[in-house]
């Protein structure tokens, strides 16, 4: 009885294993186009304007803007994420990136989220478009900010270069960081 217990379990843990290597190591022909991550780009900015008070004037601040606007995270003790995304610096698209991270520890499901990450000065900026492989937590500290129903984002005091909104999470999963995420560009 315990043989087959182990069997089982060894069983879906090899199939949650690939699951994640497939989803954080997708192959290109499953990558998004230019003109599908710039739509998903621009609408995932109006969503932020319209959701987050204050949104709009607190972007006019930014050096540049690094918006994801579906990053897929799974995992089954063992987990993994990736999403597509592009720069933007003065409104306008420059480089596209993709973010992968993977996970160990206590996790069970799925979810769906947008990321925008925010540069609030040249130096962030200059140093993130400069790397070869941007590590969170690592090549740069992401302040992920999290404030109450109604208050404005322009009020809130934030200092640092870097500053990371997640939103409109679709289904339950423990860990909203961002650290250890890595951003890659990508050739579009």
């Amino acid at each position: 009885m315990v043989s087959s217990i182990n069997k089982y379990s060894s069983a879906a843990l090899i199939v949650c294993l690939c699951l994640v290597l497939f989803s954080v190591f997708p192959k290109p022909s499953f990558a998004a186009s230019a003109t599908e991550i710039n739509i998903g780009v621009s609408e995932t900015l109006k969503r932020f304007k319209a959701e987050i008070s204050g949104g709009e004037e607190f972007l006019k601040q930014a050096k540049g803007v690094l918006v994801f606007p579906s990053i897929i995270k799974a995992g089954f003790v063992i987990g993994g994420e990736y999403g597509e995304g592009a720069l933007q610096i003065s409104g306008e698209n420059v480089d596209y990136y993709s973010t992968a991270a993977a996970s160990f520890g206590f996790q069970l499901g799925a979810q769906s989220k947008s990321v925008v990450l925010v540069f609030m000065t040249d130096d962030a900026l200059k140093n993130f478009q400069a790397s070869k492989g941007w590590k969170a937590g690592v090549d740069g500290s992401v302040a992920v900010i999290e404030w109450g129903v109604g208050e404005d984002i322009n009020t809130v005091d934030i200092k640092d270069p870097i500053i990371g909104f997640v939103f409109s999470n679709k289904g339950l999963m423990y860990n909203l960081t961002l650290e250890g995420s890595k951003f890659t560009k990508l050739e579009k």
